[in-house]
């Protein structure tokens, strides 16, 4: 797995943790950022950011997920069962996906840049 995703269970959770510090992270949050100025991505904008994806592209992740953003990190976690680590499993996927071909992200905030409810 990418160093900036990190899945773990503890206390019967299943947590998908994005390191909004990581320099790649950080990089392309800047990036976001020219495309949108309300896109400034710390953790909480990067909640938003994926809430907006997952609803419009994969909204079963959704299913039972809470999340918990801080400035520099983004955990989304689940009750541990094995249909949620599944989960976890594929929304790491997908943000692995739109880090590491970052055109589509970058053309995704620029297409719906209004209608995401940045922080």
């Amino acid at each position: 797995m990418a160093d900036y995703i990190t899945i773990f269970t503890y206390r019967n959770k299943v947590s998908l943790l994005l390191q909004a510090s990581d320099e790649k992270i950080m990089t392309l949050g800047e990036k976001l950022e020219a495309l949108c100025p309300n896109a400034y991505m710390n953790g909480y904008n990067w909640e938003a950011l994926l809430q907006y994806y997952l609803e419009k592209n994969d909204p079963d992740i959704l299913t039972g997920m809470d999340s918990d953003p801080e400035a520099d990190m983004y955990e989304g976690h689940w009750p541990l069962t094995p249909e949620n680590e599944a989960r976890a499993n594929r929304f790491a996927d997908i943000i692995r996906s739109l880090v590491e071909q970052e055109e589509e992200l970058c053309r995704f905030v620029k297409e719906y840049c209004e209608e995401i409810e940045w922080d």
